[in-house]
């Protein structure tokens, strides 16, 4: 069996704008300041399709939803995993599983997790476990500027 290993990475900073909602994990966190991006910016979703893309060969986020692609602004993070899912399918590559990291000091995350993780496995047709860490308040995601997300997926040939 052909397998293949992605990484992904995304970070996006808080928005300075109070109205705009926070998108985690494909899920909706009422309460919690939002992210600044050209999409719902959800870093955890993000990363999944940057490692997905990356495994797959077919691309990576920026090639693939840069911002320069109108069609994907204000996306959901649910859709572009939803799309980088069906480009790696359509070239022959299944998701295995993905596995994502949360950096951040909010929101609290292990209430959710379950949620997230059947929310994000749902969209991938596959296991996705995600987790949440802190810096211990060191650097901009310590100092409550941001989150940041790392994942891997393992995709097989089909």
């Amino acid at each position: 069996m052909d397998i293949r290993v992605g990484t992904g990475i995304d970070v996006h900073a808080f928005s300075e704008d109070p109205s705009r909602p926070l998108f985690l994990a494909c899920l909706r966190w009422p309460g919690e300041r939002g992210l600044e991006g050209h999409s719902d910016a959800d870093v955890a979703a993000h990363a999944a399709c940057d490692a997905i893309l990356i495994a797959s060969g077919v691309g990576d986020l920026g090639t693939v939803f840069g911002t320069e692609r109108p069609e994907w602004a204000g996306a959901s993070g649910s859709a572009l995993l939803a799309e980088a899912v069906r480009l790696a399918r359509a070239d022959g590559w299944a998701t295995a599983n993905v596995s994502i990291q949360i950096v951040g000091q909010r929101p609290r995350f292990l209430p959710r997790k379950a949620e997230a993780e059947k929310a994000m496995g749902d969209v991938v047709g596959a296991p996705v476990g995600v987790s949440a860490t802190t810096t211990d308040r060191l650097g901009f995601t310590g100092r409550g500027e941001g989150l940041a997300a790392i994942a891997t997926a393992l995709v097989h040939r089909i």
